[in-house]
């Protein structure tokens, strides 16, 4: 059942890992499956790119204490993003449920659990909720997260993890792209190469284009960087890394404050 199960998800999941969520929405509805177990990874990662799209209202009004575990906990991470005034009584729910017993094979929970205490600013909690899981997506999370807290020498050894399960997944490939990026010199043109080669394979979407964006920036190639942006705005002009990449940009290429005064403000429209 797990390789039909890859088989029958992959491309939604492809779609929410390269950040092309409204592909993964509409393919997602497409999707006609018998398997209860499918249906809810499925509807995981569906209303997953719902949050990640901000529209949190969706996730809450549409999951109820009905549903499975799984939802329930992709509920919790809408909940915790919409409501900034209860975060703190979210978290202090969450910290409950995890002195508790919990399900460590339920990673759909501990990787929205983590994304709560990321979210938090609680990158140690975050990082001893993920280490409960192997699974692809909690590893990829636990090397953005020490790449955040510039631990290159222990991100190196999860990305060997990633690497030893499933060296060709999307997740490994993009995880690699992202270590490259910190550790920099020669590797800025090998990440370049993975966010790339992705877009070339699947989609450019603004994830993608950001990351080659950010490999632009680092090796001082800021008219190659403006180029990717650009095409990265005309697809999603209030992408928040977007605007904060041309911002970088203008400043590198020495624009007068106009430029980016409108760039500034579709941030702080979006309470950045």
């Amino acid at each position: 059942m797990a390789s039909d199960a890859v088989d029958e998800l992959f491309e939604i999941k492809t779609a929410l890992y390269i950040g092309n969520y409204q592909q993964c929405i509409n393919e997602a509805h497409k999707l006609k499956l018998t398997n209860p177990e499918l249906k809810t990874q499925r509807d995981v990662i569906m209303y997953r790119a719902y949050i990640a799209q901000r529209k949190y209202g969706v996730v809450l009004d549409e999951i109820n204490s009905t549903h499975p575990p799984e939802l329930q906990a992709v509920r919790m991470l809408a909940d915790f993003l919409a409501n900034e005034n209860k975060r703190d009584t979210l978290v202090h729910e969450l910290d409950a449920k995890m002195s508790g017993n919990i399900d460590v094979s339920n990673s759909t929970f501990l990787l929205m659990a983590a994304s709560i205490y990321f979210n938090y600013d609680n990158y140690d909690a975050a990082l001893r909720v993920l280490h409960q899981s192997d699974s692809l997506e909690c590893l990829a999370l636990t090397i953005q997260l020490l790449l955040r807290l510039d631990r290159v020498d222990l991100a190196k050894k999860e990305l060997k993890k990633m690497q030893d399960t499933d060296e060709d997944s999307i997740l490994t490939q993009l995880s690699l792209a992202w270590f490259d990026l910190a550790v920099g010199g020669e590797k800025y043109q090998d990440a370049y190469y993975i966010f790339q080669e992705q877009a070339d394979k699947h989609a450019a979407t603004p994830l993608l284009l950001n990351g080659q964006a950010a490999c632009y920036i680092a090796q001082g190639h800021f008219d190659d960087a403006e180029s990717v942006l650009q095409e990265a705005m005309d697809k999603d002009s209030n992408n928040p890394e977007t605007l904060v990449n041309m911002i970088v940009l203008t400043q590198h290429l020495g624009k007068p404050p106009e430029v980016k005064s409108p760039i500034c403000s579709g941030l702080l429209a979006q309470g950045k």
